[in-house]
């Protein structure tokens, strides 16, 4: 009699095939490295059949790796439709989900707090990166969905727009001569002759375009200080004085002071929910109706 397939043991080998990596495999699914190598093994035991080439790099799918993989995908997919459809206790599954940080700063304590209430049993894994690398994550299958911006605000299918703002703090002002909108408007005819240090995320990310094509339209001399995916980071420099900002209207700390004139307008940015094309289960087209409805009105 042949023994039957563990669902862990997939939904661990699923994982490794996306990572590529079993330390990201072990983020992802709850456990230590040395577990997550136990449980491929037996699961090839199970199966008879090498599932990965190992190497210093990672995990590479055999031949029968690459065609378990559509296997595992589906069985674990009807798992969840199956309970689903017929559990009196609702939606259950896992999710790993991707977002740029600021947004998790700023939405997520209050959208996960109301999903968990309708949907106790849905685990979410969260992946904080900029939106270039989500896409990138979403197109390898290590994330289910994410939360990405889009350069267009007025693009089909945005949940929410975002206002780009200039930000600094006491020390900035000592500096330079900026504004800081409260009863000061823009005014286009003061200038600085010396470059300004700014303090951007890297240079894939949308805010860091829009401030650079904001400063070369106004023809203002700038430099880039400062240039780190970490929001934390990017906080501690501008708190520090030694450079400006860009970050997300919503998400600037009270401590921070949102800097106007001279500095030329930035744009406004468009969020939008995307799913992997594979494979969407339940759990993950739940998650991403309730952030659809919800975002809007936080």
């Amino acid at each position: 009699m042949q023994t039957p397939l563990d669902l862990k043991l997939l939904t661990t080998f699923v994982r490794a095939a996306h990572s590529g990596t079993l330390s990201a495999t072990a983020i992802q699914v709850g456990r230590t490295q040395s577990t997550v190598t136990m449980q491929i093994q037996r699961l090839e035991e199970t199966l008879g059949q090498t599932l990965f080439h190992r190497s210093g790099s990672g995990v590479h799918l055999t031949g029968q790796g690459e065609r378990f993989l559509g296997y595992a995908e589906r069985i674990l997919k009807l798992h969840d439709e199956a309970l689903s459809a017929f559990s009196d206790q609702g939606l259950r599954g896992a999710i790993t989900f991707g977002c740029p940080e600021d947004y998790l700063i700023a939405f997520f304590p209050a959208l996960l707090k109301s999903f968990g209430t309708i949907y106790p049993d849905i685990e979410i894994k969260v992946v904080s990166a900029p939106t270039p690398d989500l896409h990138r994550l979403l197109h390898a299958r290590q994330i289910d969905m994410a939360l990405v911006s889009v350069a267009d605000p007025t693009a089909t299918d945005i949940v929410r727009t975002e206002q780009l703002v200039w930000v600094g703090s006491k020390p900035t002002l000592e500096l330079h001569d900026f504004g800081t909108g409260i009863g000061d408007e823009y005014n286009t005819d003061r200038a600085t002759s010396t470059p300004i240090p700014l303090a951007l995320a890297a240079s894939n990310a949308l805010d860091h375009k829009a401030a650079c094509d904001a400063m070369d339209a106004a023809h203002m001399p700038y430099k880039i200080s400062y240039a780190s995916n970490s929001l934390a980071g990017l906080i501690a420099v501008t708190r520090s004085g030694l450079a400006i900002s860009v970050m997300m209207q919503k998400a600037v700390p009270s401590d921070l002071l949102i800097l106007k004139s001279p500095l030329p307008p930035l744009p406004k940015l468009g969020l939008r929910v995307v799913k992997s094309e594979f494979n969407p289960t339940p759990a993950t087209d739940a998650f991403a109706d309730h952030i659809s409805m919800m975002l809007p009105f936080l």
